[in-house]
């Protein structure tokens, strides 16, 4: 299994494993883990990799119906400016591939921030550290697993 799973196992939380098979052609590799495993796009969760004021990267977890608000992450953060990080960075410090970067089981830990709105639901769904593959567990023991905060992070 992925580092992601690995560690979900190794904390002896409570979650869920779901495959399917991922389509090289799609575009939005959140949107289609929705579409295939027959869940509201509100539930599937993706992960971001943003750059602080230049220096510190950061994760972003939220809807993969919404757009992240560089403004909204960079005040959760406790930042003045963020942009997305450079595909090689995010690789590097998450050991992780775009489309298939986890939450969970990064190599780096680094600072994370989930949307608020993942606490309305009793559980979600996030990478499970490779295309194809979600992790559906409670809200809670992600924040928990990961050290993060909840804040609002759509525009």
């Amino acid at each position: 299994m992925t580092p992601a799973v690995n560690s979900a196992k190794k904390a002896k939380i409570e979650f869920k494993v779901h495959q399917y098979d991922h389509d090289n052609g799609h575009t939005s590799f959140g949107l289609e883990a929705a579409e295939k495993l027959l869940v509201e796009a509100e539930r599937v969760f993706k992960t971001l990799v943003v750059k602080l004021d230049g220096q510190q990267l950061v994760v972003a977890i939220l809807p993969v119906s919404t757009l992240l608000s560089m403004k909204a992450v960079a005040k959760a953060c406790g930042g003045r400016k963020a942009e997305m990080a450079d595909k090689l960075e995010v690789q590097r410090s998450t050991g992780y591939v775009l489309g298939g970067v986890s939450p969970l089981g990064q190599k780096k830990s680094l600072k994370t921030v989930i949307d608020q709105s993942a606490q309305d639901y009793a559980t979600i769904y996030v990478s499970g550290g490779r295309r194809g593959l979600e992790i559906e567990l409670n809200a809670l023991d992600l924040q928990n697993l990961t050290l993060a905060t909840f804040a609002p992070l759509t525009q």
